[in-house]
């Protein structure tokens, strides 16, 4: 399936987003781990909240996540604790994706984990039982999710959880989310000089209303970047939100785009500003490198990004992705070192005609839909979206946009 775009765009109105995936990821894991459920607003509507709300009925033995990185990583800590044998499994894409880390820092507690295939990658045999703690040494330059896993269910442990985390930190404000989150259901914990600290404690039962994805926020930025014209609401949008991808606001700043708040929302207007380059380290928040590495490229904007080391783990390597399908939009993408990604302006022939492959990774998808505005693209495999953003075709094609 492909699909094909007619942008006659007035970009006015009011969109709808989706719920904060990575909220909601977090409060379904606490709320299961809660004595007493609590009443949960808003949860995002997606492909992978649904796998893990599934998951965590644990109607069944064998658990199979799909493309669901985060339930793979979430439920891997999640099912060390519950009382039986476990089987996670996934997509052929998810079989190789790492997981060393988290499994040697759960075994380092107690854990019995088997690897069923490869060693260091799903489907895993879980043998859960009560896990004493203690401390532990873990790596938090490769993926945040590591961290949140073990976070979220040391109150349950005998002796609750003490993590010194080495080398630098990747997307530190996925941690310091995972901790608000937690204080919110109850929880106290410490987070000082790379040292997490939670003592055994109990989740506390509470009323709690999930805020809207500034990742899915960042496409429709993205969009009055590249069109230099337009006014939108962005309803359920927070200015102090615990989502490190609220940083896109200064980022988009840069690009002429001013945004304001009420109660209710955000609101975005573009006074189109040229920008001549783009150098930001993003370790605190890849999941916006594709939507501004396309925003750069669209708007003749010259880029050198940094702290990349997790965007090759993710769905797809999404670096080779972005060199490979921006290469057919006549961009020439360099990695100028490990964990870089740049743009100098270089163009070549652009391919005739341009299908952008997505790789299984609803970020492609998103991320490259704007570049309809200025070049004719198709979109392969739209249907990823669903992992995020289900309705996000439907909404663009309201701006009649398809």
């Amino acid at each position: 399936m492909k699909l094909h775009f007619s942008p006659s765009v007035h970009l006015e109105g009011s969109v709808a987003l989706p719920a904060s995936k990575s909220i909601s990821n977090r409060v379904l894991i606490i709320n299961a781990l809660c004595e007493k459920k609590s009443i949960i607003e808003n949860l995002a509507i997606c492909d992978d909240t649904t796998v893990l709300s599934n998951a965590l009925r644990l109607e069944s033995t064998t658990i199979d996540i799909g493309a669901a990185g985060t339930a793979m990583r979430f439920l891997t800590a999640f099912c060390a604790i519950q009382p039986g044998t476990w089987i996670l499994t996934g997509s052929e894409r998810m079989k190789n994706r790492p997981i060393k880390i988290l499994v040697d820092a759960l075994t380092h507690i107690g854990a019995k984990i088997t690897y069923l295939e490869k060693e260091g990658f799903p489907p895993l045999q879980i043998v859960g039982t009560h896990l004493k703690g203690g401390k532990l040494s873990l790596d938090g330059s490769v993926s945040s999710q590591y961290v949140s896993a073990l976070m979220m269910i040391a109150p349950k442990l005998a002796e609750g959880l003490t993590i010194e985390l080495t080398n630098n930190i990747s997307s530190e404000p996925y941690i310091r989310m995972t901790q608000q989150i937690m204080a919110a259901f109850g929880v106290k914990s410490e987070f000082c000089n790379q040292t997490i600290d939670i003592r055994p404690q109990s989740y506390k039962s509470v009323a709690f209303d999930v805020e809207s994805d500034w990742s899915a926020a960042s496409y429709w930025y993205e969009l009055l970047a590249i069109h230099g014209a337009g006014k939108l609401q962005l309803p359920g949008l927070k200015k102090e939100s615990a989502q490190g991808d609220s940083k896109l606001m200064e980022l988009f700043q840069m690009f002429g785009i001013k945004t304001t708040f009420t109660d209710e929302m955000a609101e975005i207007e573009i006074t189109p500003n040229k920008l001549e380059c783009l150098e930001y380290d993003f370790s605190n928040e890849p999941d916006i490198v594709q939507t501004l590495a396309v925003t750069c490229c669209m708007t003749e904007t010259r880029f050198h990004f940094t702290g990349l080391s997790s965007l090759k783990i993710k769905e797809t390597n999404r670096v080779a992705a972005l060199i490979n399908e921006l290469a057919k939009c006549g961009f020439e993408l360099t990695e100028p070192a490990e964990n870089e990604l740049a743009w100098n302006g270089s163009m070549k022939q652009p391919a005739e005609p341009i299908s952008i492959a997505t790789y299984d990774d609803h970020r492609m998808a998103m991320a490259f839909a704007p570049m309809a505005l200025k070049i004719p693209i198709t979109i392969e495999h739209p249907e990823v979206v669903s992992k995020s953003y289900p309705d996000f075709w439907k909404e663009l094609l309201r701006f009649n946009y398809i």
